[in-house]
């Protein structure tokens, strides 16, 4: 039997004021939070990249902070993805790519480009910007996931362009934008944001259940039969494949309790 992928359950950043004497122990100090939370949580997101760029030197120091098999996934910047012509981020995309998240090593984890929620599909456009996400950054693999918020993006032709590029769709639960659970590359990202902070696990017990169940799933090579595909009769080669699942939820309190529910719960 082939040994299925690796599961990886998290959740976004590690600064907020409300995890400090909930999440993180009292007496822990500020500097050491990404240390704790590391030794707790398998994946975190990375939201600051989104915004700002970070020196190589940060990135060496997020490495040295983690265990070894810890990942970081990086919120690309916005001003690759926030543009009326998209295909014309070339400089940006090289910029955000260069600023020194290879020092990271083997700590780095998909690359998340999100959009708009107002941007719509052209197809022209997108393709043009799939080409210009590299596979490799200084001879580091990398790996690329989407996450679009627009209705028009429900369509074949979209998925068909992730798989041809072989970047990943973010599998949204939200109570808004679309969810794109179509399997297009060799892993899956899902981010769950429907969580409640009136519940320690932010989900309630079935429905962690039923995450963890597809995460497995997809973990196997499969695709999960209770969730809505865009284009349901393409074929998806089964083999396994690594899947990382984040909780991110507007209040995100309970976030880590959450995902390290989540993470419990797989493989039961």
């Amino acid at each position: 039997m082939t040994k299925p992928g690796t599961i990886r359950v998290g959740i976004g950043g590690w600064t907020f004021e409300p995890w400090r004497n909930h999440f993180f122990p009292s007496d822990l100090k500020q500097k050491d939070e990404l240390n704790y939370a590391s030794r707790q949580l398998k994946v975190i997101e990375v939201n600051g990249t989104y915004y700002s760029s970070q020196k190589p030197e940060t990135f060496a120091k997020w490495a040295a902070d983690v265990p070894e098999g810890f990942i970081f996934s990086l919120k690309a910047s916005r001003f690759s993805t926030n543009r009326k012509i998209l295909s014309e981020a070339g400089e940006s995309v090289e910029r955000f790519l260069g600023q020194g998240i290879v020092e990271l090593g083997p700590h780095l984890g998909p690359i998340l480009w999100q959009f708009a929620p107002t941007k719509k599909f052209e197809p022209e456009d997108f393709e043009g910007f799939l080409k210009l996400l590299p596979d490799r950054q200084d001879g580091l693999p990398l790996k690329h996931v989407v996450e679009v918020r627009h209705d028009s993006f429900k369509v074949p032709e979209f998925v068909a362009l992730l798989a041809k590029y072989g970047v990943a769709p973010v599998v949204a639960e939200h109570f808004d934008y679309p969810m794109v659970a179509d399997v297009t590359a060799d892993f899956v990202y899902t981010r769950l944001q429907k969580g409640s902070d009136d519940i320690r696990t932010c989900y309630p017990p079935k429905e962690l259940k039923n995450w963890a169940k597809r995460l497995e799933t997809w973990a196997e090579g499969k695709v999960p039969d209770d969730l809505p595909l865009i284009d349901s009769d393409r074929k998806v080669k089964v083999e396994p494949r690594d899947v990382f699942a984040f909780m991110i939820h507007e209040g995100k309190v309970n976030a880590p309790f959450g995902a390290i529910a989540l993470q419990e719960e797989v493989g039961k």
